[in-house]
């Protein structure tokens, strides 16, 4: 039997549908690619998005005042 070339496996796997082993060797490897943050980093960045959240639903939250406010003013 003749040794099959890598495009031969490849094309062979693409229309036998999902390989888990694959997949997770592809997962691995992607994932030893990923530059992580360290902790400082993390914390900082945490940090700020949930500030960036809370002044959001701060400034949501006043608006939404002045609106009831405004309607009440006009149909109250």
């Amino acid at each position: 039997m003749a040794k099959k070339t890598k495009t031969e496996t490849e094309s062979q796997q693409k229309t036998s549908g999902f390989n888990v082993v694959t997949f997770l060797q592809e997962t691995k490897e992607e994932l030893s690619k990923v530059v992580w943050p360290s902790r400082q980093q993390l914390i900082s960045e945490s940090a700020a998005v949930l500030l960036m959240v809370v002044l959001s639903a701060t400034l949501i939250y006043l608006v939404d005042g002045l609106f009831l406010w405004a309607s009440q003013q006009v149909f109250g």
